[in-house]
């Protein structure tokens, strides 16, 4: 019996591991081949999951041989793209790991290719799928503190990765912030309108490019969204996940990304006018998810299929989480205000 799904798989380094597993415990899911520059480590991908699919060196020749309708891309962001628009053209899902590719108009292209060839391009957006941020984000849409009109987050830690790291021209931006910008997005319900971002490289830091940064956002639903991050911070780390507070008209909701997120709102019943109002605090409810992280943003991606709808991490949702990385580097060569919507077209 042919499965619903059969799936390629570009990239098997140690990420490839994740989607693997997810594939495998489905059986609407089949591995027909693997693709990975060294023949190798294809090999000892297939070895290790028990598959006994035909490995390649290119995608190209994968389709070709095979019945493939999805394609898994576990590439380098430096091969988004070629993968992404040789599947996609050759009638082929698309669901891939961040970013959706290097570049605004790689980014633009995909989602032209997407939208013509009538396939599905989803970006996985792990850090979304996190029962925490989605009781933080209930906090939020359920207006516990009213209308949002800040947003920070705090992200310092002090990873010594060794290797392409420590070599980028833009470290943090380019490897990390699309999680903590996404998540804003995420948290929020609103799209990024315009940008100023100064990134730096503070001292005792071992990056041969700038691993610090802050950016203030403007916006679409009239808040800002101010990013201050580190990957050289040592003492004091933050979660991986950044430590947030979103500032509402009644009180404010705050989530350390390590524990549950909580609210503290003014209590009802004050008298009016008090110098400082007293605050009730509100807990973030237990949010119920079948998976998480990787597996939850899959079976979203899987679910987008059957139903027939974009996937939550679509790649025309997509594009504004990565014009917010692009246009922070793009403020931060300039100098200057960036507006978002003409950086998207002038791409």
């Amino acid at each position: 019996m042919t499965a619903e799904y059969r799936v390629v798989v570009a990239g098997c380094g140690g990420m490839a591991n994740e989607w693997i597993s997810y594939a495998r415990k489905h059986d609407e899911i089949e591995i027909v081949a693997l693709v990975d520059l060294r023949p190798e480590s294809a090999q000892a991908m297939a070895k290790k999951h028990g598959l006994t699919c035909p490995v390649f060196t290119e995608v190209s020749q994968a389709l070709a041989a095979t019945a493939a309708n999805l394609v898994f891309d576990v590439t380098v962001p430096s091969s988004h793209f070629s993968i992404a628009s040789t599947a996609l053209e050759a009638g082929c899902h698309v669901f891939s790991e961040k970013p959706l590719a290097e570049t605004m108009a790689e980014c633009n292209e995909i989602v032209s290719i997407a939208g013509r060839t009538g396939k599905s391009h989803a970006v996985m957006q792990n850090r979304r799928y996190d029962p925490r941020i989605r009781s933080l984000r209930d906090l939020i849409t359920s207006g516990t503190i009213g209308r949002t009109g800040y947003l920070g987050a705090n992200f310092f830690l002090a990873p010594h990765f060794g290797g392409f790291r420590d070599a980028m021209d833009s470290p943090l931006l380019l490897d990390m912030a699309i999680h903590t910008f996404d998540q804003a997005r995420y948290i929020s319900g609103a799209d990024p309108v315009s940008v100023y971002c100064q990134e730096f490289n503070p001292p005792g830091s071992w990056y041969e490019g700038n691993a610090a940064a802050v950016c203030i956002f403007e916006m679409s639903d009239g808040s800002v969204f101010c990013y201050q991050g580190s990957w050289c911070a040592e003492g004091a780390p933050t979660s991986w996940e950044a430590s947030w507070r979103i500032q509402g008209e009644r009180g404010a909701a705050i989530w350390d990304g390590r524990d549950m997120p909580y609210a503290e709102v003014i209590a009802d019943h004050q008298e009016s006018g008090p110098f400082l109002h007293e605050y009730v605090r509100v807990e973030g409810a237990e949010v119920e998810m079948a998976e998480t992280f990787h597996h939850g943003c899959l079976d979203e991606m899987f679910r987008s299929l059957a139903e027939g709808r974009p996937a939550e991490t679509d790649c025309r949702d997509n594009r504004y989480s990565m014009a917010m990385v692009l246009g922070a580097l793009e403020s931060a060569r300039t100098g200057s205000k960036l507006s978002i919507a003409e950086f998207i077209r002038g791409a």
